[in-house]
């Protein structure tokens, strides 16, 4: 297990860190003598940095687990645990034995945010925003079906807004009203669509309540919301939700101005910055593991080796299958949301916008393509666009499909995550031959890329959200799983692992979100090379070519900020590199 330094301490004792603490705070030794001795507070310290622990481990803990971590005398963490149990602060699990936040805590959140002062939080970040990106910054919230201007910090170049403190916006109309609503309860956002009518402002305006719900799904996954010209011609925005400690929306910060200043591709490069506004003014409460941060740049430089195949701009790139017949590469854009067909000759590249968020996309034997969609499993024309559903799990509210593959036997696996990607929410589900759905395996975080050994023996699964690959027994007959086990656990600093492709030699290529880079493990785990990439965040790769050498690898430039943009120009487009080992063959679906 891995748990942040700034939590272990960088491995020190409990007693030492406890030192180390106290001391940073004076140069005087002497006074930090008198502020450890005074009575208790060294037991406070122990039993915060308890919480800690607690409250920022991947899984939940044991006993041992915190007598390895804290470094306490079993009698000490006995007397702390129990202590904090008394107050609520933390509670057992009986069942299972591991410890948990209390529900103590959830009752000082309450207190915490109903006295909170939403504006005078805000205030700062909409002034260092404005003068970040030179544009009039705003704050709004939700009053009934608009949104109230609460505060406003207008930037002298230009137009001034005519919609100030105390206007009213259309909430399904204007960037802060989108981003505040997909953020509210689903009970309070399907009363806002039945009831509220939608007005036809611009001529962008979204007036079809399904349509809107499509676009707060996108914007939830995406973590911002962007308007062009749907309240008012010649005004674009860009926003982004503030969130409480629920995960729900209580105000929103937004960036508007004249859209010749902001073209779509300037509102999108500045969604990153409008989340990170967001996240400070709440204290970065609410937040999910949607990442924001990633290095400027890589540790190494990009290996000479690599190319880029297909030049693009995608969000969120992903799901790469080599069609051999076509010499093409068939990708999706899960934010777009879009399938694309590259020519891996010319790069040249045929879209087919879709209606909903896609996350992959497959051949079927008997003709046609079935894609995991966020609703389930549908039948897709590439010329049309048109979908068909196949199957779908209950409960796919909040959530998408994501990475989705076939084994040697057709069948199509693929995972879900919620839209916000919040942890345990994931699930595996194995799509059969014969039109049947099965759950496989729930309780994942962000339940990503998938694969098997070239003898189907093993089958491999990356959570994101926890870092980890995993493997387990594969019994090809009857498509069912056994022995789950941790095949690689990643720390901080390596990234996430996203999608996954297997070779010929059983060897697993991993690539790394937010690590610049391609991995390959050898079947018992050992890192074999890594190819250093020239992109922060890599997404998936697949073999392709004439001898399945050539590796492609999908990208995405979603929630990179314009300075993470110009250093990775190559964001969203599809690279290449020449290995000297064949892919595995990967399956279509059979059904």
């Amino acid at each position: 297990m891995e748990l942040s330094s700034r939590i272990l301490g960088k491995g020190k004792p409990m007693a030492e860190n406890n030192l180390d603490m106290d001391r940073s705070e004076s140069d005087d030794p002497g006074e930090s003598d008198k502020r450890f001795a005074i009575p208790g507070a060294q037991a406070l310290s122990k039993g915060l940095y308890l919480l800690g622990l607690i409250a920022e481990a991947p899984h939940p803990l044991r006993f041992g687990d915190l007598i390895r971590y804290s470094g306490m005398p079993k009698s000490t963490l006995h007397r702390m645990l129990q202590t904090l149990l008394d107050f609520r602060l933390i509670r057992l699990d009986e069942n299972a034995q591991t410890y948990h936040l209390g529900l103590r805590l959830f009752e000082m959140a309450h207190k915490v945010w109903s006295e909170f002062d939403l504006r005078s939080a805000a205030e700062p970040e909409l002034l260092r925003l404005r003068e970040a990106v030179q544009e009039t910054t705003r704050l709004g919230v939700l009053d009934g079906d608009d949104v109230l201007v609460i505060d406003q910090r207008d930037h002298i170049q230009g137009m001034r807004m005519a919609n100030g403190v105390g206007s009213r916006l259309s909430a399904g109309a204007s960037a802060i009203g989108k981003a505040l609503l997909a953020y509210r309860p689903p009970e309070e956002l399907q009363r806002f669509l039945a009831s509220s009518t939608l007005k036809a402002l611009t001529p962008n305006s979204i007036l079809n309540p399904i349509e809107l719900q499509r676009e707060l799904d996108l914007i939830k996954a995406r973590g911002y919301a962007v308007s062009v010209e749907e309240s008012n011609l010649g005004v674009s925005a860009v926003a982004a939700p503030i969130l409480d400690h629920r995960g729900q929306s209580i105000g929103a910060v937004c960036i508007v101005g004249p859209s010749f200043r902001l073209p779509s591709d300037r509102l999108h490069a500045l969604g990153r910055d409008v989340i990170e506004a967001a996240r400070r003014i709440s204290g970065n409460v609410g937040e999910t593991f949607m990442s924001i941060s990633s290095a400027v740049s890589p540790s190494h430089a990009a290996d000479r080796e690599v190319d880029c195949a297909i030049p693009h701009s995608a969000f969120l790139g992903e799901a790469p299958y080599w069609l051999g017949n076509g010499q093409s590469l068939l990708w999706v854009d899960i934010l777009a949301p879009a399938v694309h067909v590259s020519s891996a000759v010319t790069g040249d590249t045929r879209t087919t916008p879709l209606g909903e968020l896609i996350g992959a996309v497959v051949p079927r034997r008997r003709g046609g393509y079935v894609a995991a969609t966020q609703s389930g499993f549908r039948s897709l024309d590439l010329r049309s666009g048109e979908m068909a559903p196949l199957a779908s799990p209950p409960g796919m509210s909040g959530h998408r499909f994501n990475d989705a593959k076939c084994d040697a036997a057709g069948r199509m696996w693929a995972g879900t995550l919620a839209l916000d990607a919040s942890p345990e929410r994931g699930s595996l589900y194995r799509f059969g031959v014969d039109g049947s759905l099965r759950e496989m395996e729930s309780g994942f975080d962000i339940c990503n890329g998938m694969g098997w050994s070239p003898d189907s023996k093993r089958f491999y699964l990356a959570d994101s959200g926890r870092r980890t690959i995993y493997a387990y027994d594969f019994d090809l007959a009857s498509g069912e799983l056994s022995n789950r086990s941790v095949f690689v656990h990643f720390g901080p600093s390596d990234g996430m692992p996203d999608g996954l492709a297997i070779d010929a030699q059983g060897h697993l290529w991993c690539a790394m979100w937010d690590g610049w880079a391609i991995r390959r493990y050898a079947p018992d785990g050992t890192l074999e090379r890594t190819i250093d990439l020239p992109v922060p965040r890599p997404t998936s790769c697949a073999f392709g070519g004439d001898d399945l050498k050539t590796l492609y690898i999908t990208t995405a430039r979603i929630r990179l900020s314009a300075t993470q943009l110009a250093a990775a120009p190559l964001s969203g487009s599809v690279l290449s590199v020449r290995v000297d080992v064949a892919g595995a063959p990967v399956g279509e679906y059979g059904g």
